[in-house]
């Protein structure tokens, strides 16, 4: 059903241009800019910098009363993708601080420490994200399941978190872009009409190159870690909960019965061995539920402004601007690629800024010879690397959130995304593969 024109998402109000964008320069302004100069990415809580921008982008809108601005804004806030990720960080925060209570970080990591040496331990930390993520498609099930391992892996081996906490998100996008259940591959491929196995195969040969330089850079230095010559005996029982967790997930189920499971088994757990009472427990869901409060407050503000940006004309004047000089298939790659990443910035969400510009990629692809397997694949992979880069994806909150770090922190470590963005513009330059 089309829904461009509905009161649940209604058409533009303008035609848009470079203004329409500018909520978001007043975001990186407030955050980016201040912490930088402050010379501390914790100076500026970036729930401010987003009250800042939300405001801005409200009072601009002129051509309605002020209360339709306030529904509009509200309606982006409460949109289903934006709730259904609150109730997976709802979740997530119950789950992670039963968890922790009971014992299985600590089991985990300790697990961990008996499998690998020091010096492996950030890329197997690398593999394993990829491997779940590509197993159960879900970029933020895999730092759901991951990145507390890898807090409590820096705790015991005194390896920087920021640093270990970027190796989990970086591998969690590998899976996103790659994986056949991927919610961003199954919307590339249906928005350009191809096979997915036909995109498989040309994203892989691009995105192979990226894992593998990245999974080097931490072979390389991994070497200067330190792990406990006598690391803390497993008890296996506690590590039960996050065993659930990652076979249930790769299985294939809903994340969200995932997340139940993981708190019931950890409950289960924690009360049969005596790790705390029935009220504890209930106190720790609700420490960990309380502890994601900001990070659902930023995640309704973003919502909110970016749907003033889309009902500004900021999404359209994009891809104007962007398709209306294209010349020559490189040309034309480089368009798609531009698209979907500026889409991406103003959507923060991968799936979206893909259905959003699809049909004109698509469009762009028949005209000037570009395979449709081969725009599919370029429309996943540069929506990954800018998700990636973005201080309020989800992804990156989610992190955030489970460490109690800045986002900006966690992204200064984050090589993957980067260096899948500069494999595949040299593959666009380089026409590569040259049988695609």
């Amino acid at each position: 059903m089309d829904t461009t024109n509905s009161p649940i998402n209604p058409a533009p109000v303008r035609r848009g241009g470079f203004f329409a964008l500018t909520p978001l320069l007043v975001f990186l302004g407030c955050y980016l800019v201040v912490s930088l100069l402050a010379g501390d990415f914790y100076k500026m809580p970036i729930s401010v910098a987003f009250i800042a921008a939300s405001v801005y982008a409200v009072a601009v809108m002129r051509r309605m009363p002020f209360a339709e601005r306030i529904g509009h804004f509200s309606r982006g806030a409460s949109d289903p993708n934006i709730m259904l990720m609150i109730w997976i960080f709802v979740l997530a925060g119950a789950f992670a601080e039963s968890a922790r209570s009971m014992g299985a970080v600590d089991a985990t990591v300790a697990l961990t420490l008996h499998l690998l040496p020091g010096s492996l331990l950030p890329a197997g930390l690398f593999l394993a994200s990829c491997f779940v993520s590509f197993s159960i498609g879900t970029s933020v099930g895999t730092v759901v399941a991951l990145v507390p391992v890898a807090a409590g892996l820096a705790g015991e081996t005194g390896m920087n978190e920021a640093w270990l906490t970027a190796i989990v998100v970086g591998g969690a996008f590998f899976g996103d872009n790659l994986s056949f259940i991927s919610d961003t591959t199954i919307a590339a491929t249906r928005t350009q009409e191809c096979d997915l196995r036909d995109k498989f195969r040309v994203n892989v040969r691009i995105v192979a190159p990226a894992a593998l330089v990245t999974l080097g850079i931490y072979l390389v230095t991994g070497s200067v870690a330190h792990v406990p010559t006598d690391p803390e005996p497993v008890v296996w029982m506690r590590v039960v909960p996050y065993l659930l967790v990652l076979v249930t997930a790769v299985a294939g189920m809903n994340v969200m019965k995932v997340l139940l499971l993981g708190i019931v088994s950890s409950g289960v757990i924690g009360l049969a061995t005596g790790s705390f009472s029935l009220m504890e427990w209930c106190g720790g869901m609700g420490r960990g539920i309380t502890g994601m409060g900001e990070l659902i407050i930023i995640t309704l503000l973003a919502g909110g402004l970016l749907e003033m940006i889309r009902l500004n004309g900021g999404i359209d004047w994009i891809i104007s601007v962007m398709t209306r000089r294209i010349s020559g298939r490189r040309g034309a790659e480089g368009t798609i690629a531009g698209l979907v990443s500026l889409a991406n910035l103003c959507t923060a969400n991968n799936t979206i800024a893909i259905l959003t510009v699809g049909p004109i990629a698509r469009r762009i692809a028949d005209r000037f010879g570009v395979s449709r397997r081969r725009s599919a694949s370029l429309l996943d992979t540069f929506s990954c690397f800018t998700q990636g880069l973005l201080p309020y994806g989800a992804q990156m909150l989610m992190a955030a959130g489970l460490t109690g770090l800045s986002p900006l922190a966690i992204m200064r470590y984050l090589y993957y995304p980067v260096v899948l963005g500069v494999v595949t513009l040299l593959a666009i330059l380089w026409h590569y593969p040259r049988r695609i």
